[in-house]
């Protein structure tokens, strides 16, 4: 691998209209590590491409993804965009033989996730998908915890994950009311929170689910009219994992006063307890409590800190320790993680909780 990963971003834009993520995150993520460059910036229009290159240093602006994916000095392509548009984008990247960093959900659904993973696969490139949770450092030493038997066999497991609606909304998010679209808070909040207990504790065998709308309808901000909303909000699981372990898991979109996630693994020897407002963008505590000692705070060792320590808290941190993960797995010649084959896993997992609602039974998973 080169000295520096030239990175071209479609998704960074400093228009009013943009996501946010993509500047927000991505972009002084990859200023900060000295092993990354942000080469070029693609965007919808030329003059917006233009005025973003500017803004964030990147040498060169695209408005055809095509044409930035063709392009000799692109060495990755990393997609943070609507969901909606991730399938088209990352299949150009795929075409044009770039390995990708697409943004999770990896796709609107299942079916999209798999085309995706099997196209990249079949072309023999590596992929990453923005599921930066496994890269927060709090999520990196529980799961080192985990592994070492610090907390003995894992008997029983509780998650919460609360999270404040957002019942008014622009152009920019109320799509996200659309079940079709794929982003949800059963599928990001929700996504993010159960791929970090999975990452620290194993995969699922089996699932039972609720899957429900409780907030039905939202306000356009600039219009004012209601904009029927029939994606999933509240998501009751009980589970079991396949070390055996009983699971609860719930999401909840909440009007007033949301709790933040909440993580209680119970082991035979100990207990572990995962705190964070967002467990993708950070930071996480941690809790440990041994036999019947008291549960205490305990601080990751700064190991664990793989982005540049001057960095300050923001949502910039885990995704930079993502990049740093991607790098390195690539200098020793391994397979990328969290790849596009991950994310059809937690694809699998989402849908396994659709159908359990839908069919009202236990569905097995592979």
């Amino acid at each position: 691998m080169a000295d520096k990963v030239r990175v071209g971003i479609v998704g960074a834009t400093v228009t009013p209209g943009g996501s946010g993520w993509g500047a927000n995150a991505h972009v002084p993520a990859l200023q900060a590590l000295p092993n990354f460059e942000l080469k070029a910036v693609c965007t919808a229009h030329a003059e917006t491409a233009k005025a973003s290159a500017e803004k964030f240093g990147a040498d060169l602006a695209f408005h055809d993804i095509n044409q930035m994916a063709a392009h000799p000095d692109v060495d990755l392509v990393t997609v943070v965009v609507r969901v909606p548009w991730h399938k088209q984008l990352v299949m150009a990247a795929i075409g044009a033989g770039k390995p990708v960093f697409c943004e999770w959900p990896l796709g609107a659904d299942l079916a999209e996730a798999k085309e995706m993973a099997d196209a990249a696969k079949a072309a023999r490139l590596p992929t990453l998908v923005g599921l930066q949770a496994q890269s927060d450092p709090a999520v990196m030493h529980a799961h080192d915890l985990v592994a070492n038997g610090e907390i003995g066999d894992i008997v029983s497991v509780n998650m919460r994950v609360i999270i404040d609606s957002i019942p008014t909304r622009g152009d920019g998010r109320i799509w996200q009311g659309i079940r079709m679209n794929g982003a949800n808070p059963m599928t990001i909040p929700g996504g993010h929170a159960i791929d970090a207990m999975c990452h620290i504790l194993g995969e699922f065998a089996e699932v039972s689910a609720r899957v429900t709308t409780r907030i039905n309808m939202w306000k356009h901000e600039v219009t004012g009219d209601d904009f029927p909303v029939d994606a999933p909000d509240t998501v009751s699981v009980v589970g079991v994992l396949r070390n055996g372990a009983e699971v609860s898991w719930q999401v909840a979109s909440v009007p007033h006063h949301a709790s933040g996630i909440r993580m209680e693994v119970y082991g035979r020897k100990g207990t572990l307890v995962l705190t964070s407002k967002s467990v993708n963008i950070g930071p996480s505590q941690l809790q440990l409590g041994i036999g019947k000692g008291e549960m205490r705070t305990i601080v990751s060792p700064a190991s664990y800190r793989l982005a540049p320590a001057d960095m300050a808290q923001s949502p910039a941190i885990n995704v930079a320790q993502a990049y740093a993960r991607y790098a390195a797995a690539m200098k020793a010649g391994h397979v990328p993680a969290p790849d596009f084959d991950h994310a059809v896993v937690r694809h699998a997992l989402i849908d396994a909780l659709e159908r359990s609602h839908a069919e009202g039974r236990v569905i097995k998973l592979g």
